[in-house]
């Protein structure tokens, strides 16, 4: 297979610009492509190449397919880099991509398939003795059949969407009088949300972590795994605070659910980066719960305790390459930790807060990672996900990447909008999350409403946004046409 000349980037922001740096470090010419609403964004500015796609809404722009396949022939991108979210995980955009004679940089539109349906990656697991939780192994939509499952399985149960994730169609019953009304909201939202109402119910787990496997597969059927993430502190069934490598994982243990991880990946003949996720209870039991198959929000955590560039492993197993490594040659080195920082506001229960970054200062150090797409005085677009950036620390023991962290979320400067830092510093200053005694309750059991006090805008700090805002030109630009545009040679002149 021939070497990747030039990738299109077909997502936006931060993740657009992190493939874009690996790239250009490998020789690689980038395209971006961008809404409206992101005509001056950084990855635009950044890219060798950038074109319009259409209007801001996502649904007419960066979920566009043939908008995207259109703008890699035009300028002649060899392959496509999805990202995470937006088309990462279509099977319709991967199986596009491949017929327009380009590499989808993932996995195969079959395996995206497969690992897509909840109940489908369960029975292809289960042929490998993967640990499942005890529930249904088809989808279901009858009320009373489920009812008769439940009691079998015995409360509390979870009612989760079979087609979908990101907490929609998800409802825990905690008894037989109540399962009639969760089973009927689950039924609608999944519906709603993703077109398929079918559901499954399984045992639920009362004090779960979130146990995530990266791993890597080649197309030459070799498959390992980067060791784990601990992904329990979530809002909303959302993740907010990552590390690498989970404090409660014994050396036993992280063998076990390694190569139960290998067995999922093998299970659908996987290859790329992806990760299986696994629910795990106070006893130190494991059951697989998904796998996703794309590159995480949270891999620089395990790119930061491995050493290794998953978007360049990426790169190198689309183009071919075997992965140049073995299991028994990687090691986990020191610790990581990563705050997601978003425009929510923690004190009025993690609802968006756009604005504009009206002051905006990274903070700098040994062991310190940002990873954004913004710039003082840009707007946090409305059309998109509130993510402002991923704070990541490293360092050589848990407790010094905590006390780190804590210093980097006390010298990140944003002001004009509220954001999670408070939230995030909360967490890192907590005993349960210190301790490591913690579960996907925290929100729940520990942070209130109001406990964060506003947080004290620096006079200098309120200068340097006065003055920045007095910089940025309030002329609005010419819209431009929903087709395709190539971005001139103005770029390059802006980021000199």
């Amino acid at each position: 297979m021939p070497k990747i000349q030039k990738i299109l980037v077909a997502n936006r922001g931060e993740i657009a610009l992190r493939v874009m740096r690996s790239a250009k470090e490998m020789g690689i010419k980038t395209v971006a492509v961008f809404s409206e609403a992101d005509r001056s964004a950084l990855h635009v500015r950044y890219a060798d190449e950038a074109i319009c796609i259409g209007p801001p809404p996502s649904s007419e722009s960066y979920l566009k397919m043939e908008k995207i396949i259109e703008a890699a022939k035009v300028t002649k991108a060899d392959a496509i880099h999805p990202g995470y979210g937006f088309l990462s995980e279509n099977e319709d955009f991967a199986k596009l991509v491949d017929e327009a004679g380009l590499i989808f940089i993932g996995p195969s539109a079959p395996a995206i398939e497969l690992m897509g349906s909840k109940l489908a990656a369960k029975a292809a697991v289960a042929k490998f003795n993967v640990p499942l939780v005890p529930g249904t192994s088809e989808p279901i939509t009858n009320i009373d059949e489920a009812k008769a499952i439940a009691k079998k399985i015995g409360y509390p149960v979870l009612i989760k969407a079979s087609a979908g994730g990101g907490g929609k169609g998800m409802r825990i019953v905690n008894d037989e009088a109540s399962f009639q009304e969760h089973m009927e909201r689950a039924v609608s939202e999944a519906t709603s949300a993703f077109g398929d109402g079918s559901v499954f119910i399984e045992k639920y787990i009362t004090k779960p972590r979130h146990i995530e496997f990266q791993i890597f597969g080649d197309k030459h059927g070799n498959v390992v795994h980067l060791f784990e993430r601990e992904c329990s502190i979530q809002r909303r069934h959302q993740k907010v605070i990552e590390e690498a490598p989970s404090s409660v994982l014994t050396a036993e243990k992280r063998k076990a659910m390694g190569e139960a991880a290998i067995n999922v990946a093998k299970s659908c003949g996987y290859y790329g980066a992806g990760t299986v996720e696994f629910i795990l209870d106070e006893n130190l039991e494991f059951y697989f719960l998904e796998m996703n198959t794309r590159l995480q929000v949270e891999h620089p955590v395990t790119e930061c305790v491995t050493g290794l560039d998953l978007v360049k492993l990426q790169i190198k197993v689309a183009e071919g390459e075997k992965i140049p490594f073995k299991q028994e040659e990687l090691k986990i080195n020191g610790h990581a930790v990563e705050a997601r920082v978003y425009a929510e506001d923690p004190n009025n229960n993690f609802l968006p807060d756009i604005g504009k970054l009206q002051t905006y200062k990274r903070p700098q150090g040994h062991g310190i990672r940002v990873d954004d797409g913004f710039e003082q005085g840009m707007e946090i677009p409305f059309y998109y996900d509130p993510m402002i950036a991923k704070l990541i620390c490293h360092a050589e023991s848990r407790e010094a990447a905590i006390e780190k962290m804590i210093r980097a979320i006390n010298e990140y400067e944003i002001t004009g909008l509220e954001t999670t830092l408070g939230f995030c510093r909360f967490v890192m200053q907590h005993n349960a999350f210190r301790s490591g005694n913690f579960d996907t309750r925290f929100v729940e059991n520990y942070f209130k409403p109001g406990v964060l006090e506003k947080e004290e805008v620096k006079e200098e700090a309120m200068i340097a946004a006065l003055v920045a805002s007095s910089m940025v030109s309030t002329k609005k630009e010419e819209v431009l046409k929903p087709e395709i545009q190539p971005v001139s040679s103005w770029r390059k002149n802006r980021l000199a």
